[in-house]
């Protein structure tokens, strides 16, 4: 294979990364708290081809020899935690944070490893653990952690809310009391989440081996937690943005598998000399 193929094979394998990602964040359009993802490209190492030098070189400005590209390669994909638009539902157990990088938690047991992962979807429900008592899950049934862990009610309510501070106000008999507390947290360096499905961001054993904790999740107080009740929030793709993204992506993509053809063509060309 030579350079001119290999570097625009290379391109295509790339150029169909951010593809997926784009498809990803069109599939998630419609899903409540979903973030989008943003890929970003960079350069490749150049190779330089020295020359000879040249007799007379002294209008010449850039340095002698000749710089070969090998393409780009995709650099990062970053999480974009821009808020969404608020959807009213008027549901009690609809809450949508109104802070940037302002994050539920939830735990999550997968393949016998329990984990806190974070959320933006605030469509919350109530599910039965026994005849007595019911926990408050997310609409995938991961249980939603408060001050002290999975937030847990006594079934004999007459009705339960969660207000603008993250408080969970049960009424029974008439008599409206406090029963917990969301546990809010902050992603100080949001770029370290990655996406795990369902709306769902964790943090890999890689960014926790070379972060502490606090360095990227902050607790929030419950006075600083603000909220709407009776809302959640949209996802945050733009449909014009990656429409616009994905057709020049397949553009780059086509260009690139056109110079492989192109490079083909002319190989048959140089074969049929001989």
């Amino acid at each position: 294979m030579t350079r001119m193929t290999f570097q625009a094979a290379a391109m295509m394998t790339q150029l169909q990364h951010k593809l997926d990602t784009i498809g990803n964040n069109l599939a998630n359009l419609n899903t409540t708290g979903f973030k989008s993802r943003e890929t970003n490209f960079s350069a490749l190492l150049t190779q330089q081809i020295n020359t000879e030098d040249a007799t007379d070189n002294g209008a010449r400005l850039t340095p002698e020899g000749i710089r070969v590209g090998a393409g780009a390669k995709l650099g990062h994909t970053n999480l974009n935690l821009q808020e969404g638009s608020l959807q009213t539902t008027e549901r009690a157990l609809d809450v949508a944070l109104l802070e940037a990088n302002h994050l539920f938690q939830v735990n999550v047991v997968e393949n016998g490893t329990e984990e806190i992962r974070y959320t933006r979807a605030g469509n919350f429900y109530l599910s039965p653990i026994n005849n007595e008592q019911v926990m408050l899950v997310t609409s995938d049934g991961y249980p939603v952690l408060g001050e002290a862990g999975p937030i847990i009610l006594a079934n004999d309510m007459d009705n339960v809310a969660i207000d603008e501070n993250g408080r969970i106000n049960v009424t029974r008999n008439g008599m409206e009391q406090v029963e917990g507390q969301l546990n809010i947290v902050e992603a100080v360096r949001p770029r370290l989440l990655e996406g795990t499905g369902d709306s769902l961001f964790r943090l890999s054993e890689e960014t926790l081996a070379n972060y502490n904790l606090n360095e990227i999740i902050n607790d929030v107080e419950g006075n600083n937690v603000r909220l709407q009740s009776g809302a959640l929030e949209s996802s945050n793709v733009n449909m014009s943005i990656q429409m616009t993204d994905m057709i020049e992506t397949q553009r780059a993509y086509q260009f690139n598998a056109r110079t492989i053809s192109v490079h083909d063509q002319m190989k048959g060309l140089i074969n049929q000399l001989r």
